[in-house]
């Protein structure tokens, strides 16, 4: 399960990459920082693709038809985890994408409610942020409020 939770929650160190190291009067988001986020987040859909690759041949390969009722359940309650894990990690593929998006036009790593910059140490915890922190911080205390 440590795994899942890896590609759901990268790290630099995870996907081999060194954290960006900003030149002194360096522009927000200019070419060489696009280029680390792609970088980032190419690297994350890659491993995203390569674990669902292996959780189609492990479903494929490990089916046993269990005679006994609760080796069977078990075997389904482990695939049942694992495609849910699956379906989280589709969801990611879909925001990677969209930040993929916004790097070709040069609209990412600024808020998408106050147009602010996000930061460079926000954007490679959490790569497909699209809020910055105070944005995000408001929108979870109307969240809880909310229901």
């Amino acid at each position: 399960m440590a795994a899942i939770k890896d590609i759901l929650e990268p790290s630099l160190e995870m996907l081999g990459i060194s954290p960006f190291k900003a030149k002194k009067g360096e522009p927000y988001m200019d070419r060489r920082m696009r280029d680390h986020f792609t970088q980032i987040l190419t690297q994350l859909r890659r491993q995203i693709m390569e674990e669902a690759e292996r959780t189609v041949h492990h479903m494929q390969d490990d089916i046993i038809n269990y005679a006994d009722p609760n080796d069977r359940a078990s075997q389904e309650e482990e695939f049942r985890l694992e495609l849910r894990a699956r379906d989280r990690e589709r969801r990611l593929l879909k925001k990677i994408e969209e930040s993929l998006q916004l790097l070709i036009d040069q609209e990412y790593g600024y808020c998408e409610v106050c147009g602010v910059e996000i930061g460079l140490r926000r954007l490679e915890a959490r790569p497909t942020a699209t809020l910055c922190i105070d944005c995000k911080t408001l929108d979870e205390i109307r969240e809880k409020q909310g229901g």
